[in-house]
């Protein structure tokens, strides 16, 4: 049931709306104060107000600014006599739904009424089709299966539709240009422009430029107006790439757009509004940063309304196979190969290795391999993380010839905690044995 809040101070007259509306199937809840209204309001959720104009504690043109500043989607309709109708206007101005002149018409009154649920009803359907449409179409070019992923998957099938800016954290290499592509042409904004800018490869002055625009001769070498990226990403989205290299002064300006919807071009003394949605990357920790001072707290906030955290490649193995048969695919016709596959050895070795390039290594690692291959099958041989900095092919398969089997265990655990850089938990899931189990064999062989 819809509840609507009645303002009047005219008591005789609040008490007969109150009958006439819950005939019509309303729960209707009585104020005689603008100021009882605004504290109503806060204290419960109402579908519309309906309030008299004039009242002497609290006006109903003060109380509905107040109503508006607080929950500005609540319809307001105002009661007002046939003298006060300009009043009316000017509330109709500051976010009055609708208004009637007294005496009331009732038929008018549960027109009105009825036409602004419906009005309501229809825009909300409107926007639930819309976030449907886009779910049945969820599109992206991020490529695996494993826990990990799809978790990932299902974080930004859920914040695509929203508006929110979204900070996306994760190691070099892991995807997050990617994720943030998903992120843009899964949303409402998708048929408009998907700004992409590096903050790291651009120098302060340039980069302000970049970002805002600037007027012709504001600077040496300014010979023309130049648009700005969040002028180009208008209505559209803009991903700021590696946001934790930003200057100070840079993040004072960008903390402006977000807050104020606007921002100046280098050299001009005009404001230009914008509408963008805000996609920043960074392969920092900068909720860290930000608490040592490193990075501005309040626009760490203010990106962090949704943060997504790209895993690294070693927490999604299973997507490893996969990927690598992607990419030899890509990298096959470019070069103009015909490779068919992965010895099995090569495959085992892909599926261990510890990737500290994450996806970006074991891309370029296939497209050598593509290269290189000396049959139609990538070999262990033909991957770059086989051979060491001298080109030299590194040890596969340990010299085992005269030494006890606890020796063989002990070589092939150090071996391997020494491969995946000391991280135990990942040791232990290469070896096939709990971490607890690890943890007893280092400490036996002098390692914590």
């Amino acid at each position: 049931m819809k509840k609507i809040l009645v303002v009047d101070d005219d008591g005789a007259h609040a008490r007969m709306l109150k009958t006439l509306m819950q005939d019509w199937g309303y729960e209707i809840h009585l104020a005689d104060d603008g100021t009882l209204a605004v504290e109503m309001v806060k204290m419960q959720a109402f579908d519309m107000v309906l309030m008299d104009m004039k009242m002497v504690k609290m006006s109903g043109m003060e109380a509905l600014q107040l109503i508006k500043s607080y929950n500005s989607s609540i319809p307001v309709i105002i009661m007002t006599a046939y003298s006060s109708v300009n009043t009316a206007v000017k509330a109709l101005k500051i976010g009055a739904y609708d208004y009637l002149t007294k005496p009331l018409d009732f038929d008018k009154l549960k027109l009105t009424i009825d036409r602004i649920f419906e009005s309501i009803f229809l825009k909300t359907e409107n926007k639930h089709l819309k976030t449907r449409l886009i779910e049945q179409s969820f599109t992206h070019d991020i490529i695996g299966k494993s826990p990990a992923l799809l978790a990932l998957l299902d974080t930004i099938h859920m914040v695509a539709p929203t508006d929110a800016n979204v900070l996306v954290m994760g190691e070099s290499g892991t995807g997050k240009e990617l994720v943030s592509s998903a992120i843009h042409f899964n949303s409402l904004r998708k048929d408009h422009s998907f700004i992409r800018i590096n903050c790291a490869a651009i120098t302060e002055t340039l980069l302000e430029s970049e970002l805002f625009g600037h007027e012709k001769g504001s600077f040496t070498g300014a010979d023309k107006k130049r648009k700005g990226k969040f002028l180009l990403a208008d209505k559209g989205s803009i991903l700021l790439d590696e946001i934790g290299e930003m200057s100070f002064s840079m993040q004072a300006k960008l903390l402006r757009v977000i807050q104020e919807k606007e921002f100046m071009p280098v050299g001009s003394d005009e404001n230009i509004k914008t509408d963008v949605r805000i996609i920043a990357a960074t392969n920092k920790d900068l909720k860290k940063i930000s608490e040592q001072g490193g990075f501005r707290q309040d626009l760490y906030y203010r990106l962090n309304v949704v943060s997504i955290e790209v895993p690294p490649l070693r927490q999604r193995a299973e997507d490893i196979p996969t990927l690598a048969h992607h990419f030899l695919e890509t990298f096959s016709k470019r070069n103009k190969r015909e490779i068919k596959g992965f010895s099995p050895d090569a495959m085992d070795a892909m599926i261990r290795y510890y990737w500290e390039g994450n996806v970006r290594e074991l891309m370029n690692c296939i497209e050598r391999g593509v290269v290189l291959a000396r049959s139609d099958y990538i070999c262990l041989e033909d991957l770059s993380f086989m051979t060491d900095k001298n080109g030299a092919n590194m040890e596969t398969d340990a010299d085992f010839g005269n030494i006890s089997l606890s020796k063989v265990e002990e070589k092939a655990i150090l071996s391997t905690f020494e491969s995946a850089k000391g991280n135990k938990s990942e040791t232990a899931r290469r070896l096939g044995i709990t971490r607890k189990t690890l943890l007893k064999k280092l400490k036996l062989y002098g390692k914590k």
